[in-house]
């Protein structure tokens, strides 16, 4: 497992990372959510020892990063792809880090195959582009065949292809009993990726839980109504909790409520109905509802140029 425990970290009089604390278990893909300026990078950081907590701790398997004698065989990491020497091939690469931990050229030949490299293995990295970077970083973070795996934004520059093999890859890794953490900004695919959810904002723990709640519970959820007397429907709709907006002309969104209760309020008044159907948001909507107060960087719907 990867545990935080009242996880902290200042630089000068700003926390970044407020008393986190979660855990990852195996068998799971976990994504691991928030804005930018949350403290993603900065947790990642401490969970693999290159930053040190101010205070709490970080664990992988039940001990800090730095303190397991072969680390690469307990957790992968892919933080920053192009942390690369560019003068080196692929192969070299991953034989150098191979040697650290007495790791066979077999297993290097492995994973390169495994990301699709096999045939520009011999090419110096940098003329890699941004897909076969990420490609590379993934393979070196499997070369110790480890118990848990944690990746930032692994499918930033892959193609489409690519996108479905690195999904297909983080839900076989979780299948075999690894555990797997995922940050990523594309919530569409933590949609179709993640199991669980870690969301953070401005440091501190905001969600941990499945997707499938996550967003079952969001206020994302609504029911939309079609019918030819919206406004008397509406207004029979109408009590404390309950939202009613008017999408289109003679179609309801109504929030608070089920669609079981829309349509037996409909019925006693004799309120035709040509649909009624309850709708689930997406994991994005659920996300920015969530986040709304912990962006750091808030745009506004204004076009460029458009009068003040």
């Amino acid at each position: 497992m990867i545990e935080a425990q009242e996880l902290t970290k200042r630089y000068g009089d700003k926390t970044v990372v407020d008393r986190l604390g979660f855990t990852v278990r195996p068998g799971t893909v976990t994504g691991f959510l928030g804005p930018n300026g949350a403290g993603k990078s900065t947790t990642l950081r401490m969970l693999l020892g290159l930053d040190a907590p101010t205070h709490g701790r970080a664990t992988v398997n039940g001990r800090p990063y730095a303190a397991h004698r072969a680390p690469l065989t307990e957790v992968g990491a892919l933080l920053e792809a192009r942390a690369v020497h560019p003068g080196r091939t692929a192969r070299n690469h991953l034989l150098a880090l191979a040697h650290t931990h007495g790791i066979p050229r077999s297993r290097v030949d492995a994973v390169l195959d495994l990301a699709g490299l096999t045939a520009v293995a011999d090419r110096r990295v940098k003329g890699f582009s941004l897909g076969m970077g990420q490609r590379l970083g993934i393979a070196a973070a499997l070369l110790g065949d480890p118990a848990a795996v944690v990746l930032d934004e692994p499918v930033n520059g892959l193609d489409p292809e690519g996108v479905l093999w690195i999904r297909t890859l983080l839900k076989s890794l979780a299948a075999e009993g690894r555990t797997v953490l995922v940050s990523s900004h594309l919530m569409s695919e933590m949609a179709l990726t993640a199991d669980h959810l870690v969301i953070i904002g401005r440091g501190r723990l905001l969600a941990d839980t499945t997707v499938e709640a996550f967003v079952r519970d969001s206020g994302a959820r609504h029911v939309k109504v079609v019918t030819p007397e919206a406004a008397t429907l509406a207004a029979l709709l109408a009590a404390p909790g309950v939202e009613v907006a008017t999408a289109a002309p003679g179609t309801l969104e109504v929030r608070g409520t089920d669609a079981e209760h829309v349509g037996r309020t409909a019925a006693a008044h004799g309120v035709p109905l040509f649909e009624l159907t309850p709708l689930t948001g997406s994991l994005e909507e659920a996300f920015m509802d969530l986040t709304r107060d912990s962006v750091e960087y808030k745009t506004t719907r204004t076009p460029i140029g458009a009068a003040a």
